[in-house]
This record gives C-alpha cells, structure tokens and sequence, in this order.
C-alpha cells in the first residue's frame, strides 16, 4: 500500500476531519507523550503524534481484507509535511471496553466473549508468514523488545527473523546492549535455545489486553467485539501471544487470567522466561 493513504470518498461516513480539527477536540481517549487518541465527531477516532506508526494503520487493513476479524476502518494514513506528526483516522465503534466491563460480567457472557476472541484468533493463525518472523508486509517487527533506540543507536535488531534461534540471538543481542545485563547474557545465551526452539511464526495481536477489546453486548447469545490496538502486531513464535497476554495481567487480581488459558494455547514455561527477560530488559 502507497502512503498516504486516503479511502474512497463513496466509503467515508462524512467529510474526513481537518488536522486543526484533530489537534483542537476536546474528546481526549489517550494522551501520553509520545501521542494521543482522540474522538473527532460521531465517525472518528484518530490516533496521532511524532511517534506513530503508519504501519498499525496498514496493519488493521490488512486484517480487514485477510480474514473476518473485527477491526475498526481505516479512512487515512498520513504525515503531516509541516509538524512530522502522523495520523491514523479510523472507525469510531459503538461499545465499551472489556476492562471496564469485566467485573460486572455473568459467566455465560463470559464464556460467549471467550469463545469469540478464541475463534478469530483461531483464524488469524492459518495466515501464513511471508519470511518467518516480521510484520505485515514483511517488514520488522514492532515489539518494543526489540527496539534500541533511533538512527545510528538502532541495531536492526527487529528483523525480518529467518529463524527462531535468530530471534533468540536479538534477543541476546539487546542484552548485551546494556551494561548490567552483558553478563547475564552469557547464561541466556547458553539456556535461551532449551526453551525458545520449536515455535513456529504465527499472525499475532501481540496485546491482547482488556483494554483492547471493545463490547457490545446485546444479549447472552448476540456480543459482538471489536480488537484494537494492532501496533505491535506481526508474525512471532507461537507461544508469544499468551506470554505477552499472562505478562498484562500484572498482579492477577481477578480471573482474567483463566480466561486467557481458554482462548489462547497456554505456554506457562515460556511466559515464565518471557517474564524474566521483561524484568531484566525493562
């Protein structure tokens, strides 16, 4: 796909909103440092700042025309020539998320919502990978565990991954990037390999958080959802979904934990090395 990119007119539920229009709403979702989401209007919702990633964008249209995963539209993908910020201007969808729903939830619905993240994750599997290990259009993959940093910092160490002991070695690599860690990374480097050895590249979320998923319940038997957040999405190793799901449940506060082991293929003993290295590395 060439950028920018802009949807048919035919396609757009109104007028696409104006940068001004964007940078001045009131309607703030999320506001960090590094960008912001904000609701334009009834129809939009847009994602914006220096350090947006315009392939999230791509991502979620590629998902919209390879399988039948709810995603919202994307209407426009551009960077501003003037500011450098990039904005991604998609969908707004009716719902609530499944994080400020779940303690009021029955377990009949539940078991419906579990079933359905189940099914469609299910089908984002049969996708197969064009080189092993990377992101949609065969480009590096975007997992902050890969990341060392902007311009002549940057080590390429995201990929794309020809194997999994490729990855593992960027793994060790990042190691050996920081000072405190050069010497662990001798025992990762001789351990890594005994777990991290026979996983296939499969399509991923990578943050199947609460949060992330949008609701719409209309009764016990009729809950449609929608998956957000699909920045970090792209093919890993098969048991990096739950380890990165399990890794979000923080302090396991409630039973969303369980859950997760009914929807995802469960890989304890990798999650627990995952978590490892997230102490270490973070």
């Amino acid at each position: 796909m060439n950028l920018p990119f802009y949807a048919a007119a035919e396609t757009l539920p109104s007028c696409l909103p104006t940068t001004s229009q964007i940078e001045n709403s009131q309607d703030v979702l999320v506001h960090q440092t590094s960008h912001k989401v904000v609701g334009v209007g009834a129809h939009f919702i847009v994602k914006y700042g220096l350090q947006i990633d315009l392939e999230e964008g791509q991502t979620m249209i590629y998902i919209r025309e390879c399988t039948t995963l709810p995603a919202p539209n994307i209407y426009a993908l551009f960077q501003d020539s003037v500011t450098g910020k990039r904005y991604i201007i998609m969908e707004r969808i009716t719902g609530t998320s499944l994080e400020d729903i779940w303690p009021s939830l029955r377990h009949i619905e539940k078991e419906a919502i579990s079933s359905k993240v189940k099914s469609y994750i299910n089908e984002l599997r049969l996708i197969p990978s064009p080189t092993a290990y990377c992101s949609v259009g065969n480009k590096p993959l975007r997992d902050p565990i890969f990341w060392t940093g902007f311009g002549v910092e940057n080590q390429g160490l995201d990929g794309p991954i020809d194997s999994e002991p490729d990855l593992n070695d960027a793994i060790i690599k990042k190691c050996l990037s920081s000072d405190h860690l050069r010497g662990k990374a001798e025992f990762f480097k001789r351990h890594l390999p005994l777990v991290f050895g026979s996983h296939p590249p499969v399509l991923t979320h990578g943050d199947l958080q609460r949060k992330n998923i949008l609701v719409r319940i209309k009764s016990d038997l009729d809950i449609e959802i929608t998956f957000l957040d699909w920045e970090t999405a792209g093919w890993y190793p098969s048991y990096w979904e739950y380890a990165r799901a399990i890794l979000a449940c923080g302090r396991f506060e409630d039973d969303w934990g369980c859950w997760v082991d009914r929807f995802l293929d469960p890989f304890p003993n990798e999650w627990l090395w995952m978590h490892t290295l997230m102490l270490e590395l973070w």
